[in-house]
């Protein structure tokens, strides 16, 4: 988050979308398709319409919604603030498409010194997190758009060596003899 510090636009914009990322795990593509009408400040929610044409309305804590109010704040001011489009491209009011979006991440991933950052990397961190945190994973298959119960054990696979020890140390098995 600190290669986005700062008030200029893409700062204030390329923060928004990585914090809609992290917060809601949603997929590029959902990202990048967003219209204003998607989202909700009132709620903090945002509706993303998923693969398979599945939609679904995900909520997301107040610093993304900090984070996304000032960025729509500073968008109004932008050529192309009049596009439905939710993220405009830096020149030429234009929409930023989910190409453009990938390589600003990747671009702000070099920048903080974080190799291989991408759009998904971040669903992965919520599934994990959310099981980390004793989730259920119907909660997760809902949040993230699933509708296979393979999804969560596929996504939460890489990090469940690390829970299972969390969870082993939490218990004290054995401890008490």
């Amino acid at each position: 988050m600190a290669a986005c510090k700062g008030k200029a636009f893409l700062q204030l914009r390329d923060e928004a979308i990585i914090r809609l990322y992290y917060n809601t795990g949603a997929r590029l593509s959902e990202v990048g398709n967003l219209t204003l009408d998607d989202i909700d400040l009132v709620t903090d929610s945002v509706h993303y319409h998923g693969k398979g044409s599945r939609d679904r309305r995900v909520r997301f804590g107040p610093k993304t919604a900090r984070a996304v109010s000032r960025d729509l704040r500073a968008r109004a001011k932008r050529k192309g603030a009049e596009l439905p489009d939710l993220r405009l491209a830096d020149r030429g009011g234009r929409r930023l498409a989910p190409n453009g979006i990938k390589i600003m991440i990747k671009r702000r991933g070099l920048s903080a010194g974080v190799k291989g950052v991408h759009a998904h990397r971040w669903r992965h961190n919520l599934a994990h997190e959310w099981k980390r945190a004793g989730g259920d994973s119907g909660d997760l298959m809902l949040l993230m758009g699933w509708v296979s119960e393979n999804m969560p054990r596929h996504y939460g696979a890489g990090a469940a060596a690390e829970r299972a020890q969390e969870t082993h140390q939490r218990m004290g098995i054995g401890e008490n003899v």
